[in-house]
């Protein structure tokens, strides 16, 4: 049976249909949640997170809750060390790198510590260990003085008196005097200072003293002592390489990072064992008790358990330890390459520092159960069916600004929720808009 169409009958009839699918389609709304839905007290109510008790059965304060997610890695963006560098040297300035070349040696210093970084190892122990290699979100940046385009946080100092280093004559030793850093530390508060410095002469010539690249950690600045003229005069082209281990290991101390090879690390994937190898090649028993972990005694300084990053990771987001205010505070402003979605049921018993806005899709749940900041003038979407569940933790703006809020979007029936239990809150909105 053959159908015929009328071609005047369908040019009427189509528009119809098209608009009728259209109207019959529900519309998309959204709007903001006012101050009372997101139980906003009143602003004579000083509720900000410093007026917090610390309860310490609280998961946000639990290492293990800061282990990565591998399968959600955008919950961990990467964060940035201020860093600057001090080259000491004698006033005749023959005890160190030429001031003219310690520029370039700094630069290649660094970018080895953050290769390092960017490529960490797996562990050589246990022998057949089965322990995940997890990615270090954190860098090092060198920073000058706010406001000096001139300075580029590299600095180059001659004192006879305080420019070496002595690490085990007890009767000179000076590995723990902070007189260098009171001296020419810059920034002390919020960057973490470098001292590059030479061991003494003096020292040198004992023949019971090593003069081995070794540092020390000594809360918000470390010194580190190596042969740096002598080793980069024979070779300036792979010497850095030698020295990141040792930093990055200084650094792990600064971060709340313990000696691995004992039983007080606090760290159930960095195994005991004797610390007496520096390499595979170290003597019998070495090729099978050599470690590469960075807080171990060893060649290579390379790997970094989940356990260690945990670690690190906590301090980062606690405003309580002194090792978040060396961070870049890149989650003040939106970036919008960073903004994120939920599309699943995800749970966040850690605290977080959002770099973009937050979204919760249609049919996905997120609870957060700790601090959480967005950026200033950021804003928090739940699509309809969404669902954000504050339960015990609150969204806040962490650099003593606003944002916009809580946006709910509506389809039909559908439409996003918040829900706020067992002391949530949402702070720092704007609720003038």
């Amino acid at each position: 049976m053959m159908i015929h169409f009328n071609i005047k009958w369908v040019a009427l009839i189509l528009p119809m249909i098209i608009l009728g699918i259209f109207t019959c389609s529900p519309k998309l709304e959204s709007r903001l949640l006012s101050a009372e839905e997101m139980g906003i007290l009143p602003t004579a109510f000083d509720a900000t997170p410093q007026n917090r008790r610390v309860d310490p059965r609280d998961p946000c304060t639990s290492q293990d809750n800061y282990i990565i997610d591998t399968t959600r890695l955008e919950d961990y963006p990467m964060q940035y060390i201020r860093i600057n560098i001090h080259w000491m040297n004698s006033e005749d300035g023959q005890q160190n790198v030429p001031e003219q070349e310690a520029k370039a040696h700094t630069r290649r210093i660094v970018d080895a510590m953050n290769y390092a970084l960017e490529n960490n190892k797996k562990m050589f122990l246990p022998i057949g260990n089965t322990t995940p290699v997890h990615p270090i979100n954190f860098r090092y940046v060198l920073t000058g003085r706010p406001g000096d385009p001139e300075d580029d946080g590299i600095y180059y100092h001659y004192d006879d008196s305080l420019y070496y280093y002595v690490h085990f004559r007890k009767k000179d030793s000076n590995l723990y005097d902070r007189t260098v850093f009171d001296k020419y530390g810059v920034q002390l508060d919020t960057v973490l200072n470098f001292f590059m410095m030479p061991h003494q002469p003096d020292s040198v010539a004992s023949p019971t003293y090593q003069a081995d690249n070794v540092g020390v950690a000594l809360r918000n600045a470390l010194k580190v002592a190596a042969p740096w003229k002598e080793d980069f005069a024979r070779d300036p082209k792979n010497t850095h390489w030698r020295y990141r281990g040792v930093i990055n290991h200084e650094v792990g101390h600064i971060l709340g990072i313990s000696h691995a090879w004992s039983r007080g690390d606090g760290c159930d994937d960095t195994p005991v064992h004797p610390n007496r190898c520096y390499s595979t090649g170290s003597g019998p028993g070495c090729d099978t008790l050599a470690s590469n972990n960075v807080m171990d005694y060893n060649s290579l300084q390379l790997a970094w358990t989940p356990c260690q990053i945990a670690k690190v990771n906590r301090r980062f987001a606690n405003s309580r330890y002194l090792q978040r205010q060396f961070l870049e505070p890149r989650w003040c402003t939106r970036n919008p390459e960073m903004d994120m979605t939920i599309r699943d049921e995800v749970d966040w018993p850690s605290m977080h520092d959002l770099h973009g806005n937050l979204t919760i899709a249609t049919g996905a749940r997120l609870t957060i159960r700790c601090r959480v900041s967005i950026p200033a003038d950021g804003l928090v979407t739940i699509q309809p069916g969404g669902e954000l569940i504050i339960d015990g933790g609150y969204l806040h703006q962490d650099c003593g600004g606003t944002w916009q809020g809580i946006r709910v979007e509506k389809n039909g029936q559908q439409e996003g929720t918040l829900t706020l239990v067992n002391g949530g809150e949402v702070l720092d909105v704007e609720t003038s808009r």
